[in-house]
């Protein structure tokens, strides 16, 4: 579900299928995370003028 490992919410002794629908409710899909934080982080640059000491 969502793109979480094999057993993330389902594998959770007592949970029902509604019950771990519900804990996937607002979840953010971890790939969309991802692809959101490459988007929105900016560039990292080296400055090629800063002397090593």
């Amino acid at each position: 579900m969502q793109g979480l490992p094999h057993g993330w919410v389902t594998d959770t002794p007592g949970l029902g299928r509604p019950a771990q629908l519900s804990a996937l409710d607002n979840g953010v899909v971890p790939q969309q995370a991802a692809r959101a934080l490459q988007i929105l982080a900016p560039p990292r640059t080296v400055c090629r003028h800063r002397v090593s000491r």
